[in-house]
């Protein structure tokens, strides 16, 4: 049987106890000999630990440990270099004191292995005189890997302890800067970018892989390896399931595929998903529910963003590399891997964006609702699945009455941006209840345009914001909106419906409804 190595994040562990192992090494190959400081953003659970362990083992010299991998044919002469491996993962930075206690802990270990430094010496250049006594020890310059190097700061943001950790982290890293000549290679990973945080000044800044090309398949699944390394389990959730093996790569496709890290718009799963369905024998929502996107909707609430523009999202790669706190939460998000890039336009350097799969934008819009509207957590897969059913058995007036209650005690803070609010709940509400049916969502001028199609009905819609339903019944009327649907066997809905500032919720609905003969 085939084993799955859910949480081991060690490379010697994986290959000792025969666990799978996607071979990445060509591609590590290539990085070590073409760089020597850089930087890689990923998405939590896509493989960034394992790749820090596959190349402490490397830069060991561990040659046994890649017998038989792409690696072998490719490095000829195994070093042994001081390895620096510093991991920021299992550490809570919220309490005051941690950091420097973490820092502390590594450099404390490294002096007992090439000798003390003074302790009066900042951390920064306590580190720098370690890594010049490694090179003197051991005529190798050192490898200096760093894991989630942004952790520290992300644990707490908006909290007093943000700048002193980015002030500490700040004189920690400047010691690359200092230690040039002892660095034979240097790695950061992390989820979020660096090109504008201040923590990285006085530091040579490091080469950004996060979206280059060559390294588009350094962590994650591609559709190749998919099909090489896991053939198997495809064949038995294929015939659990009652699909043939081509339709089950299509499953699995729209549920994990589709992360996009750079213009070469290769595609990649999402390892941490794709394992525990193997293993599990059945699919769930793995990597979005050991994460809670808190700080993210946070954000989305106080700039009062369009939800809407979120599936389809144009921006460039400047906005992309920049960081949480400027001014715009779609960096921060695209780095978290809730949205990726959907296409690229060479000519203006436009990326278009988007949720990954199937798995990330189900869980994302059902974790929105609560922030939201007045459902909590619990309630909401109840209230979309009455939504879904009553769309299903054609009674729209129930429809809304429960959408009203969405409504009921918007909270005063969004009344300076109700209309923001009030498309933003509708999207929520048709975006889930359209992973049940077929829905077209769009919006321009304040109006929101909605089609909803079930196997029997179809329904069209017209919000107004302060107008009245009988002119948004009128408008379907006379822009024709039901025109495509004439020759349809389905009983069409044509739903007027208006949205008053003033109480803050749907004032009124009208029903019209059209029965079509083929």
């Amino acid at each position: 049987m085939m084993k799955y190595p859910i949480g081991i994040q060690s490379f010697d562990q994986i290959i000792e106890g025969n666990w799978v192992y996607v071979d990445k090494t060509d591609l590590v190959y290539r990085l070590v000999t073409t760089t020597k400081t850089c930087f890689l953003s990923r998405p939590r659970r896509f493989g960034k630990s394992l790749l820090v362990s596959t190349l402490d083992a490397y830069f060991k010299g561990r040659k046994e440990l890649f017998d038989g991998l792409m690696i072998a044919k490719l490095e000829k002469d195994w070093h042994q270099y001081p390895v620096f491996k510093i991991d920021f993962n299992g550490v809570n930075f919220t309490e005051k004191g941690n950091l420097e206690a973490t820092i502390e802990y590594y450099l404390a270990n490294w002096e007992k292995i090439y000798g003390e430094t003074p302790r009066e010496v900042p951390m920064g250049k306590r580190f720098e005189q370690i890594l010049s006594l490694a090179y003197q020890q051991t005529g190798h310059r050192a490898v200096v890997l760093v894991d989630e190097y942004d952790k520290p700061i992300l644990d707490a943001l908006d909290t007093p302890l943000e700048d002193a950790n980015r002030e500490i982290l700040k004189a920690f890293y400047s010691t690359f800067k200092g230690a040039d000549e002892y660095l034979r290679f240097v790695l950061l990973t992390g989820v979020t970018k660096f090109s504008q945080v201040s923590v990285f000044s006085g530091f040579n800044q490091p080469k950004d892989i996060s979206m280059d090309n060559h390294y588009e398949a350094l962590c994650g699944v591609t559709q190749v390896e998919l099909e090489h390394y896991f053939a198997e389990p495809i064949a038995n959730l294929a015939e659990k399931f009652n699909y043939t093996v081509e339709e089950m790569k299509d499953v699995l496709k729209m549920q994990y595929d589709g992360y996009h890290f750079g213009s070469g718009l290769l595609g990649v799963y999402n390892p941490f998903s794709l394992l525990n369905t193997f293993f599990k024998m059945k699919f769930g929502s793995y990597w979005f529910e050991t994460g809670t996107p808190t700080y993210l909707v946070e954000l989305l609430r106080r700039y009062h963003y369009d939800l809407e523009r979120m599936a389809n999202e144009e921006t460039n790669s400047d906005v992309l590399n920049s960081i949480y706190g400027d001014e715009q939460p779609i960096p921060v998000i695209f780095q978290s891997g809730y949205l990726t890039i959907k296409g690229y336009d060479k000519r203006f350097d436009l990326y278009r964006l988007g949720f990954p799969n199937k798995e990330v934008e189900e869980g994302f819009i059902k974790f929105l609702m609560p922030f939201y509207t007045r459902f909590n957590k619990i309630e909401v897969p109840f209230e979309i699945q009455q939504f879904t059913r009553e769309i299903e058995m054609g009674q729209p007036d129930a429809f809304f009455r429960r959408l009203r209650s969405f409504f009921a005690d918007t909270p005063y803070e969004v009344a300076t941006d109700l209309e923001r609010h009030y498309q933003n709940v509708l999207f929520i509400v048709f975006k889930l209840v359209g992973f049940y049916t077929e829905t077209e969502y769009r919006t321009a001028e304040g109006r929101v345009d909605l089609v909803v199609k079930t196997s029997d009905y179809i329904y069209v819609m017209e919000f107004k914001l302060n107008g009245t339903a009988e002119e948004a019944l009128q408008q379907i009327n006379d822009k024709r909106y039901a025109l495509p649907f004439e020759a349809d066997r389905r009983k069409v809905f044509k739903i007027g419906v208006n949205f008053s500032a003033k109480t803050r919720n749907i004032e009124k609905w009208l029903i019209e409804v059209s029965e079509n003969v083929l």
